[in-house]
């Protein structure tokens, strides 16, 4: 708005001495004449009021339907449209002083419940800056002629101190007599929106808070004023979302200094909280090659760094770029001051753009003595020798990202989504919005001379491709079911392409494309079907599930099911599960060309489902939730535990039954992204074992074989990439193959793992996995079920599982790892025993005969082992 204000905008005031007393009284008034006072002074002013060239005729505002208008005054009409602050503004202002009140009572608990140094300054600062901020609302509140809450007057509100009837949390908390209830004085309806103000702690954790000390209140506190402080910031950012809110400059200025100061504090208390917890993967050292590693169970014993041509040769971690120091005396004045006035260099400062994951690592594929390496570059294929140990054969450079990659044969397909993916593999990108030059979908090469792999085929799809998955295959061809989850291209670029068109049932979205490689000729490659498997049976609406949104109050905003992130086959089953961006689905794919939907799920706590993993036997599913996107911090001592984790179903006659939730349990910082990710099956017979990939939160082995009841047996860790900068790095998926775990770490290259013996984990179940088949090739989402020779340390690697579970008598474990001792030295020899295979032989029988097991699993280990027996008899036989 100007300054100059002519007679006719004024308000009401007319002519130059009324626009002269309508600036005065403005002067007068300060902030108050924004309220509308000084034009309710110039309406009661006869003279002000009717000037000669204001028309005066009725203002009317007429009402609902049917209902009587009312007249209005001037004034009254103007403050209906009044924009300069809104209804929001007021609420946010009135809400946040209570916000504030409840951090306060918060901190003064802090003196006397603990000695932490660190925790007593940051309630001090707490203390100081809330009270500071209150009395400035208050006072803009005020100023409009709005109503100011004062906390002090109503601390009865069971949701700001403790509960009124429960202990009191500071001294004259509890002296309340005289004061009515805020309950009583606001209302029902405001009392419950106050409680379910974001981030407020309820009246139970209240309690609990004024109840601790040391260590203990010290962990509730910082995770309690945590989510306290995330709360301002999501209130702060609702009011921004609003139309019209924080108009006024100095309300803005508020919102900036509210958000700035509370994610500070955020950050310190971040800090404090991961340094309170025991895991030894909570604090390490922080560092590109050197950072800190803990392990439980699992040893490093190769770490490739990219090859060359992979990473950036002048800033190998991907740390977000510096801003060059600029020299005062060189480069002028700096806030006011004249040039010369001093000579010191101004502290350099970093860029706040990401990069392009221009050379993050992916995902990887197998095939018999070949690791394929998928990279947003390219890909790298290395030749796995005699020990597992991984020798770089070739670098395939080929932008377009994700570049997850599968290996049928000779044939190796990988997955392109970026827009700047090009047909010739070139680096340069495509700048046109439609280009036949872009590609995004399916490339297809021959690698029968992995030293020079060639491009035999491409396929075009509408929404690139994120992952895909190797369905079929045989003499004639492989069958691929293609994931894609970015943005419907141009039909101008792709013939056939419908993008989000409101009853437009062409739409590439809510699909599935299923590829045919013809192996004679890949150049041949279509798609030969892209079905709607997300349509709503009874309806035909083929936005059939999820729909997006959060699930209630206190849930996840979860994904629109549009897409499937992942789809991982077990075709020897006949079935897929599909982690598809809002809800986990079971697929009927006996027919591969028409996978059909037969279940699907939802879970409250999930933001984006990623991937899904069956067990060797295909009736369970661990589903994954990429909360964040992968690129954040979701692994703090704050996050909730049901958030960005696995999610462990059973497949019950054909549907998804849940059965638990499985996180890290180790605080990670927030330097490091990390949340669930890709992670496959480790073949222990007899048991359900995942090894899991968080980013920078490491790696996780976890027993599931009791689905209700998941537990970890194996970790590594490494610290952040960098000490102050959120850099993209970690696992972003770790396999098991032919006894190593492999992972593909995103910022530092290749690692190789093997397990260690401990009590959870025996030496003969680590060499019973070994010996597992995985088939010739293993693609990651694409599951057959591994099989175990006949072999005394199958036996014995069921025998400890029965003797960790108290299954077997004393008596019986001596005579049986005496006798499978013995049978391995001889088998190993070549030679038979006869004698030694009767003495198995009656063991077996005698495994047979021991009572039933509470306990299924057992159960099933006694039958495994008795099997096993037999089966090592016949061979010492022979």
């Amino acid at each position: 708005m100007a300054l100059g204000i002519s007679a006719r905008n004024s308000g009401g005031f007319s002519g130059k001495s009324s626009a002269r007393r309508w600036l005065r009284c403005t002067a007068a008034a300060g902030l108050a004449a924004w309220s509308g006072t000084c034009i309710a002074q110039d309406a009661a002013d006869p003279q002000g009021a009717a000037g000669s060239d204001t028309q005066q005729v009725p203002i009317v505002q007429p009402g609902a339907p049917g209902q009587s208008g009312r007249q209005l005054s001037a004034a009254d009409a103007m403050r209906i449209a009044d924009t300069r602050f809104s209804a929001g503004d007021v609420q946010y202002m009135q809400d946040m002083i209570f916000h504030h009140h409840q951090a306060m009572m918060m901190a003064a608990l802090v003196p006397e419940r603990t000695g932490n140094q660190a925790i007593i300054t940051a309630a001090k600062r707490i203390d100081a800056s809330q009270a500071d901020e209150m009395k400035f609302m208050q006072s803009w509140l005020r100023t409009r002629d709005q109503t100011a809450p004062d906390p002090l007057m109503h601390q009865a509100v069971d949701h700001l101190i403790p509960g009124a009837q429960g202990p009191a949390g500071t001294a004259g908390m509890a002296d309340m007599t005289g004061m009515a209830p805020m309950a009583n004085m606001l209302g029902t309806e405001d009392k419950a929106g106050m409680a379910g103000m974001a981030g407020m702690a309820s009246a139970a954790d209240m309690d609990m808070l004024a109840t601790l000390q040391g260590a203990a209140f010290d962990e509730k506190f910082l995770a309690l004023m945590i989510a306290h402080h995330e709360g301002a910031l999501t209130m702060t950012h609702d009011l921004l979302a609003q139309p019209g809110s924080a108009y006024d400059p100095v309300l803005y200025d508020f919102t900036s200094d509210v958000t700035n100061e509370q994610q500070s504090e955020i950050d310190r208390m971040t800090v404090m909280l991961t340094a309170l917890s025991s895991d030894p993967r909570s604090n390490l050292k922080a560092g590109f090659r050197d950072a800190g590693a803990a392990a439980s169970h699992l040893k490093l014993v190769a770490s490739l760094p990219k090859p060359n041509g992979f990473f950036d040769t002048g800033n190998p971690a991907g740390l977000p770029p510096k801003k060059p120091a600029k020299d005062e005396a060189k480069d002028g004045a700096k806030d006011g001051a004249e040039p010369g006035d001093s000579d010191a260099p101004v502290e350099a400062d970093f860029g706040d753009r990401s990069p392009l994951l221009s050379f993050a690592n992916t995902d990887m594929a197998f095939s018999g003595d070949v690791l394929a390496l998928g990279n947003y570059h390219g890909l790298n294929l290395y030749r796995l020798g005699d020990m597992g140990m991984p020798q770089l054969m070739s670098s395939l450079v080929c932008p377009g990202g994700q570049g997850d990659v599968s290996i049928v044969g000779d044939i190796m397909i990988m997955s392109v989504e970026q827009t700047r993916g090009r047909v010739d593999c070139g680096r340069q990108g495509v700048n046109e919005d439609v280009s036949a030059e872009r590609f995004r979908g399916l490339r297809i090469f021959n690698i029968s001379d992995p030293a020079r792999p060639v491009q035999v085929g491409q396929v075009q799809t509408c929404r690139g491709s994120h992952t895909h998955s190797v369905v079929t295959s045989d003499a004639r061809s492989i069958i691929v079911y293609n994931s894609g989850t970015s943005g419907v291209r141009d039909g101008k670029e792709l013939a056939g392409c419908v993008g989000d068109v409101a009853g437009d049932a062409r739409t590439a979205l809510f699909r599935i494309d299923v590829v045919e490689i013809p192996l004679a000729d890949p150049s041949q490659s279509r798609i030969v079907n892209s079905p709607a498997v997300f349509t709503d049976k009874d309806s035909g609406q083929i936005a059939g599930l999820w729909l997006g949104g959060d699930h209630g109050e206190g849930t996840q905003e979860t994904r629109r099911t549009d897409q499937c992130h992942d789809i991982t086959v077990f075709p020897a089953k006949g079935i897929a599960a599909g982690a598809c961006s809002g809800n986990g689905v079971v697929f009927d794919i006996t027919d591969p060309r028409s996978p059909r939907r037969i279940d699907a799920v939802t879970d409250k706590g999930f933001a984006y489902w990623h991937s899904a993993t069956f067990n060797n036997d295909g009736t369970k599913v661990i589903y994954t939730d990429e909360w964040g996107g992968g690129a954040r911090p979701r692994c703090r001592a704050q996050d909730p535990r049901e958030y960005g984790a696995d999610a462990i179903y059973d497949i019950v006659d054909g549907k998804l039954v849940y059965r638990s939730h499985y996180k890290l349990p180790a605080a990670q910082s927030d330097k490091e992204n990390c949340v669930a990710h890709n992670g496959g099956i480790v073949p222990v017979p007899g048991r359900d074992i995942f090894v899991q990939a968080w980013y920078q939160g490491g790696i996780s082995v976890v027993d599931f074989t009791d689905s209700a009841n998941p537990r970890e047996i194996a970790y590594f860790d490494r610290g952040p990439v960098d000490p102050d900068h959120l850099v993209l790095g970690g696992y972003w998926s770790v396999y098991y193959y032919k006894g190593k775990i492999y992972g593909s770490e995103i910022a530092r290259g290749l690692d190789v793992l093997t397990l260690e013996p401990g009590a959870e984990l025996s030496a003969n179940e680590i060499a019973a996995a070994a010996l597992a088949d995985p088939g010739k090739t293993f693609n990651p989402q694409q599951q057959n079920a591994v099989r175990w020779p006949v072999d005394p340390v199958i036996a014995m690697a069921y025998v400890d599982q029965l003797e960790r579970g108290d299954a077997l008598a004393g008596d019986m474990l001596t005579g049986l790892r005496q006798s499978l001792d013995q049978a391995r030295a001889t088998m190993a020899s070549g030679q038979s025993d006869a004698a030694l295979a009767d003495r198995l032989a009656v063991m077996a029988n005698r495994v047979r005969a021991i009572g039933p097991h509470a306990d299924t699993a057992m159960e099933k280990r006694k039958g495994a082992l008795a099997a096993q027996l037999a089966a090592v008899a016949g061979l010492l036989r022979s």
